[in-house]
């Protein structure tokens, strides 16, 4: 019975080691993608906060005889994500980590490791002393994020929109440049290759427009529906659901009494049994949830200026030179783009911005090649 308990013990101890490096490993990944360096040192801080927390935890392991060496890094999937994809992931991580505290208070009856979860509250009421950051109490964990970025963008600007409209001007740029330099290929009739642009430029943000607020409705919808089938099954038959998060516990590594005795002491709560349910089964917080309107307006405005773009000779000049002005704005517009994607993404801004540069060349001959081939074997028509 002894054996027993300590592996159950250790088995919770190498749990909270994990879920701490995993907070500490996004925190990082945050930092390395900011460009601001108040912000990034935020992150850092967190970051530091959570290794910490951490090194509480191998300290213990080590008192159960067990190598903290011996351990391996969680594998972060979230710290690849951009933009608001890695604060909700953040956000994500953050709140399940405060509700497997709170359970853990009830389940675990060592007195030292209770001490070390008071310490860790400790520590984010301090931090949230210090920079008006963090919020000490359970149910605020979910806002922690927020805080940060509320505090510290309001003069910059919030990065909740610019993974949309990054990719916005990408597709614009990108597609436009491919029409504009096919229908070159096939006639060098500016007015023509004008007008195929301008209209390709308007539907591209159309349709970059309606994509995103369907994708972001859709997305939403399913959100809701997932939280209401989970609400009514926990109301309507709360023990299959208990007994479902026995079984997502022993998939972590628990055995069948050490989950038990978790998912009965979360299940007496509610809420938390819903937030808890709902991340663990669909892998989403509760209240994250995107605005339609706002990922349209970015989505569709951030496309027009990048189609936009490739047609600016064509305002000013004809011919052979508007074309190669054409291709040399184009080109210099894709290597800006891909540099700009380097705040969202673990990628050099060098390295990215000739990839983009890379990408925008081959559209370009390809398109042109293509235009002029199908020139060469239709004719060309003049408007």
């Amino acid at each position: 019975m002894a054996d027993q308990s300590n592996t159950y013990l250790q088995k919770t101890l190498m749990e909270n080691w994990r879920r701490e490096m995993e907070a500490a490993e996004l925190y990082m990944a945050a930092a390395n993608r900011e460009s601001e360096e108040r912000r990034c040192g935020l992150l850092t801080q967190l970051a530091d906060l959570e290794y910490s927390h951490a090194h509480m935890w191998e300290e213990k392991l080590q008192e159960q005889g067990i190598n903290p060496a011996s351990l391996t890094k969680p594998t972060v999937k979230g710290k690849h994500l951009g933009g608001s994809n890695l604060i909700h992931e953040i956000e994500a991580v953050e709140g399940g980590n405060a509700a497997w505290y709170q359970s853990l208070r009830h389940v675990v009856e060592d007195p030292s490791i209770h001490r070390i979860i008071d310490q860790i509250d400790r520590d984010e009421a301090q931090h949230a002393n210090v920079g008006q950051l963090l919020q000490p109490s359970t149910g605020a964990v979910s806002n922690r994020l927020q805080r940060i970025w509320r505090g510290e963008r309001h003069r910059h600007g919030s990065s909740d929109w610019v993974g949309d409209s990054i990719y916005g001007v990408n597709d614009g740029l990108g597609a436009i440049f491919g029409i504009i330099s096919g229908v070159a290929g096939y006639t060098l009739n500016t007015h023509t290759v004008l007008v195929s642009g301008f209209f390709g430029a308007l539907a591209s943000t159309l349709s970059m427009g309606a994509g995103a607020w369907l994708a972001t409705r859709s997305e939403n919808e399913v959100r809701d529906t997932a939280m209401s089938q989970e609400q009514t099954e926990i109301q309507e038959d709360p023990e299959h659901e208990v007994e479902e998060l026995v079984l997502l516990y022993q998939l972590k590594g628990f055995n069948a009494e050490e989950s038990a005795r978790i998912a009965q002491q979360i299940a007496m709560d509610k809420n938390q049994f819903l937030r808890t349910m709902v991340q663990e089964e669909f892998g989403f917080q509760v209240s994250s949830q995107g605005n339609p309107w706002r990922a349209a307006l970015f989505g569709s405005g951030s496309t027009l200026v990048g189609g936009l773009i490739p047609l600016l000779p064509f305002f000013f000049t004809t011919g052979w030179t508007a074309l190669i002005l054409a291709a040399i704005v184009s080109i210099l517009a894709h290597f800006a783009v891909g540099a700009a994607k380097s705040v969202i993404t673990v990628r050099g801004w060098l390295v990215s911005g000739l990839e983009m540069t890379a990408v925008g060349v081959i559209v370009g001959v390809v398109s042109y090649g293509l235009g002029w081939l199908a020139s060469a074997l239709f004719g060309s028509m003049a408007f």
